[in-house]
Protein backbone atom coordinates (compact mmCIF):
# COMPACT_ATOMS: atom_id res chain seq x y z
CA UNK A 1 0.00 0.00 0.00
CA UNK A 2 1.32 3.40 -0.93
CA UNK A 3 2.07 6.19 1.51
CA UNK A 4 2.89 9.73 0.45
CA UNK A 5 4.17 12.98 1.88
CA UNK A 6 4.47 16.36 0.19
CA UNK A 7 6.71 19.33 0.96
CA UNK A 8 5.57 22.54 -0.67
CA UNK A 9 7.17 25.94 -1.23
CA UNK A 10 10.65 24.74 -0.23
CA UNK A 11 13.31 27.37 -0.87
CA UNK A 12 15.60 25.30 -3.07
CA UNK A 13 15.96 25.15 -6.83
CA UNK A 14 14.14 22.20 -8.36
CA UNK A 15 17.16 21.45 -10.57
CA UNK A 16 19.41 21.13 -7.51
CA UNK A 17 16.85 19.07 -5.57
CA UNK A 18 16.47 16.61 -8.46
CA UNK A 19 20.16 15.71 -8.17
CA UNK A 20 19.58 14.44 -4.62
CA UNK A 21 16.19 12.90 -5.45
CA UNK A 22 17.77 10.77 -8.17
CA UNK A 23 20.16 9.29 -5.59
CA UNK A 24 17.40 7.86 -3.36
CA UNK A 25 14.78 6.84 -5.93
CA UNK A 26 14.16 3.09 -5.72
CA UNK A 27 16.18 2.56 -2.53
CA UNK A 28 15.00 1.05 0.73
CA UNK A 29 13.97 3.66 3.31
CA UNK A 30 16.86 2.88 5.68
CA UNK A 31 19.44 3.08 2.88
CA UNK A 32 17.91 6.33 1.61
CA UNK A 33 18.11 7.94 5.06
CA UNK A 34 21.78 6.97 5.39
CA UNK A 35 22.56 8.39 1.93
CA UNK A 36 20.73 11.64 2.69
CA UNK A 37 22.41 12.01 6.08
CA UNK A 38 25.84 12.26 4.49
CA UNK A 39 24.81 14.40 1.52
CA UNK A 40 26.28 17.89 1.90
CA UNK A 41 23.45 19.59 -0.01
CA UNK A 42 20.58 21.62 1.40
CA UNK A 43 18.02 19.55 -0.50
CA UNK A 44 19.29 16.46 1.35
CA UNK A 45 18.00 17.85 4.64
CA UNK A 46 14.67 18.81 3.07
CA UNK A 47 14.12 15.41 1.44
CA UNK A 48 15.02 13.72 4.74
CA UNK A 49 12.21 15.62 6.48
CA UNK A 50 9.70 14.63 3.82
CA UNK A 51 10.86 10.99 3.88
CA UNK A 52 10.48 10.86 7.66
CA UNK A 53 7.01 12.39 7.30
CA UNK A 54 6.00 9.64 4.86
CA UNK A 55 7.33 7.03 7.30
CA UNK A 56 5.27 8.60 10.10
CA UNK A 57 2.21 8.51 7.85
CA UNK A 58 2.75 4.79 7.29
CA UNK A 59 3.17 4.24 11.02
CA UNK A 60 0.00 6.18 11.88
CA UNK A 61 -2.04 4.28 9.31
CA UNK A 62 -0.54 1.00 10.61
CA UNK A 63 0.07 -0.25 7.09
CA UNK A 64 3.02 -2.57 7.66
CA UNK A 65 6.60 -3.02 8.75
CA UNK A 66 8.65 0.14 8.05
CA UNK A 67 11.73 -1.93 7.16
CA UNK A 68 9.94 -3.31 4.08
CA UNK A 69 9.20 0.11 2.58
CA UNK A 70 11.15 1.59 -0.32
CA UNK A 71 11.04 4.91 -2.18
CA UNK A 72 8.70 4.14 -5.05
CA UNK A 73 8.66 7.60 -6.61
CA UNK A 74 10.09 10.95 -5.69
CA UNK A 75 9.23 13.96 -7.80
CA UNK A 76 10.51 17.51 -7.63
CA UNK A 77 8.31 20.12 -9.29
CA UNK A 78 8.84 23.85 -9.67
CA UNK A 79 7.13 26.15 -7.23
CA UNK A 80 6.57 29.88 -7.54
CA UNK A 81 9.61 32.11 -7.90
CA UNK A 82 10.21 35.10 -5.66
CA UNK A 83 11.25 38.08 -7.76
CA UNK A 84 13.46 40.66 -6.11
CA UNK A 85 15.60 43.51 -7.42
CA UNK A 86 19.11 44.57 -6.49
CA UNK A 87 20.29 48.14 -7.03
CA UNK A 88 23.18 48.53 -9.47
CA UNK A 89 25.33 51.33 -10.72
CA UNK A 90 23.95 54.45 -12.39
CA UNK A 91 20.39 54.04 -11.05
CA UNK A 92 19.77 50.68 -12.66
CA UNK A 93 18.39 47.53 -11.05
CA UNK A 94 18.92 43.85 -11.85
CA UNK A 95 16.44 41.10 -11.09
CA UNK A 96 17.12 38.32 -8.61
CA UNK A 97 15.01 35.19 -8.98
CA UNK A 98 14.64 33.04 -5.85
CA UNK A 99 13.23 29.64 -6.88
CA UNK A 100 11.14 27.28 -4.78
CA UNK A 101 10.02 23.71 -5.33
CA UNK A 102 7.43 21.12 -4.35
CA UNK A 103 8.78 17.67 -3.41
CA UNK A 104 6.54 14.57 -3.32
CA UNK A 105 7.72 11.26 -1.85
CA UNK A 106 5.72 8.04 -2.34
CA UNK A 107 6.69 4.94 -0.37
CA UNK A 108 5.51 1.43 -1.12
CA UNK A 109 5.94 -1.92 0.58
CA UNK A 110 8.25 -4.51 -1.01
CA UNK A 111 6.41 -7.73 -1.75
Amino acid sequence: MEVRAVGKYLRVSSQKARLVADMVRGKKVDDALILLRFTPKKSGRLITKILRSAMANAENREIGDLEKFYVKTITVDQGPRLKRFRPRAMGRATPIIKPSSHITVILDEKK
